[in-house]
């Protein structure tokens, strides 16, 4: 099977990435392109299948601005052509699971029955995050695997982007209503093109090398 993408193209899309921070405002983002950015965060992995949290897409520019106050008022905010905050759930229970389950019966064509086993396997391990917490944190940790996700897809189809961490989760939560739909807001991206003044664009990426980073046993 021809590798769908060569190693030179990937490997250069990502030295090409960079946390942009700032955007192009009048350059935006094709609707084909941000409805596959959409589906690469539908498509991301997370353990046992569950992917716990949602993804909230900001166009209200009022909103935008508010969220920019509760974001050390990063210029990424506004500026970007697109904006999504990645949420993660603060508690999950057996319901969730059990529809988790008959989803996956349903998609695969078999009975919930020959599932059984695996359903076993999730609730002992949701079971067993019994400290204060635990669970919100588990599920902030797949929300990340789904944070790299998007921002691989983008360098690939050579759209900036820049996750922002610097938020103020609870104004967040306020402003975006997600407490009340069991939800906590973790990270922030935003989308677009970078600006001709950015200045990081041309500086050179900062990285340790190869053999600082692996132990290779």
């Amino acid at each position: 099977m021809k590798q769908p993408v060569d190693n030179s193209t990937l490997e250069r899309q990502l030295s090409w990435r960079y946390a942009t921070k700032r955007f192009n405002p009048a350059k935006k983002i094709a609707a084909r392109d941000w409805d596959t950015l959409e589906q690469s965060l539908v498509a991301a992995p997370s353990s046992f299948g569950l992917e716990p949290w949602r993804f909230i897409t900001i166009a209200d520019a009022g909103l935008r601005k508010q969220l920019q106050a509760a974001s050390w008022n990063q210029p990424q905010v506004v500026e970007a052509s697109h904006l999504v905050v990645l949420a993660a759930k603060t508690s999950m229970d057996e319901a969730y699971v059990s529809a988790f389950i008959k989803r996956v019966a349903e998609t695969r064509s078999i009975p919930e029955s020959a599932l059984d086993g695996y359903r076993g396997m999730i609730t002992g391990f949701v079971g067993s995050l019994s400290a204060p917490g635990a669970v919100e944190s588990w599920c902030t940790n797949q929300t990340y695997l789904a944070l790299g996700m998007l921002l691989t897809s983008a360098a690939v189809l050579g759209i900036d982007a820049c996750p922002l961490e610097g938020i103020d989760r609870s104004a967040y939560n306020e402003l975006l209503g997600l407490p009340a739909k069991g939800y906590s807001a973790k990270v922030a991206v935003a989308l677009g093109y970078r600006a001709d003044d950015d200045a990081l664009a041309s500086m050179p990426k900062v990285r340790f090398s190869r053999d600082e980073v692996f132990e290779r046993r």
